[in-house]
């Protein structure tokens, strides 16, 4: 006995062991035509027999160029040396102060070119668009183009608000924020013109979790953030990505200088791994969102912090 209730639909429906009603007799030529686009319509919607292969994750940056500001220590140069790593020539920035930071690019450049990279090393003051200008017109002479576009320079001040003068906020929103800037569009038409490129903006954690002292580097890391939102759209329909990597503590000789031991330990306290990250777990994310396995990625913020929570 049946417990659903009278349905004469279901009477109407043919059991599946009935015979199949008699097939209306039609033209041979309209049959034939209707067969032939049924094999068409088959083979246009079959899934392949094969599952295309895995990207490489690097392997497509080989011989991109790449111009990373910032390069000569830190995280900087742990971004240049992965990227040649991965095939690229490197273009990078450094401030020169007379003496260390000199030496330290001198060093850097060294070591990249023994990766058998072409390698393009200037002081450059990304607070000043001609500098900036000079130095994107001297990678694409020297190394035949530009494809990949890194801003890392960025200087920390840090004081409380009522002790912050206007030199130390200026200093730090100027280089920060307006280099990034300054370097995006200096490098825009060229990237929109190859119809091609990678843009990568290292902010910060502390763009949305200030800490105290910090007000114009959060401010600074902030802005930078709404500059690659910005950028992603205006820039995406010419195939560029532009997305940002937010590094937490990262040790660094300029992070254990200037923060105080303690500040560290609450800090890897506050991480949910547990340590402070290191300049290649920045770096390794730049290099991913530079390759083309990143390719549906943009105005994004990629956290490295650890699990900063």
């Amino acid at each position: 006995m049946s417990h659903f209730p009278s349905d004469p639909l279901r009477a109407q429906r043919r059991p599946s062991d009935a015979p199949a009603p008699p097939r209306e007799e039609i033209d041979g030529d309209v049959d034939s035509d209707v067969e032939d686009a049924l094999e068409q319509l088959l083979e246009e919607t079959a899934v392949p027999e094969t599952l295309p292969q895995p990207a490489r994750r690097t392997s497509n940056v080989r011989g991109r160029v790449a111009l990373v500001t910032g390069g000569s220590r830190g995280i900087g140069r742990a971004i240049a040396t992965e990227l040649a790593a991965a095939g690229c020539h490197i273009g990078f920035t450094f401030l020169d102060d007379g003496g260390r930071s000199r030496t330290q690019a001198q060093e850097t450049a060294r070591h990249l070119r023994q990766m058998e990279v072409r390698v393009v090393a200037e002081p450059c003051d990304v607070r000043e668009p001609g500098d900036v200008r000079a130095f994107v017109s001297q990678v694409m002479e020297e190394l035949g183009g530009l494809h990949i576009v890194v801003n890392n320079a960025g200087i920390g001040l840090d004081r409380a608000l009522w002790h912050m003068s206007d030199h130390e906020w200026e200093a730090v929103v100027r280089t920060n924020l307006d280099g990034a800037f300054h370097v995006i569009r200096a490098t825009a038409s060229h990237l929109r013109a190859q119809e091609w490129g990678k843009i990568v903006n290292i902010t910060s954690v502390h763009a949305e979790r200030p800490e105290f002292g910090l007000a114009n580097y959060g401010a600074s890391k902030a802005g930078l953030i709404g500059l690659t939102r910005a950028a992603a759209l205006e820039l995406g329909s010419h195939n560029i990505n532009v997305n940002a990597v937010a590094p937490g503590y990262i040790r660094t000789h300029s992070l254990t200088d200037r923060v105080p031991a303690e500040l560290l330990d609450r800090a890897r306290d506050r991480s949910a791994l547990g340590r402070l990250g290191d300049p290649t777990d920045v770096a390794n994310v730049v290099v991913f969102l530079c390759s083309e396995a990143a390719r549906h990625i943009t105005g994004a913020v990629i956290p490295v912090d650890g699990g900063y929570l």
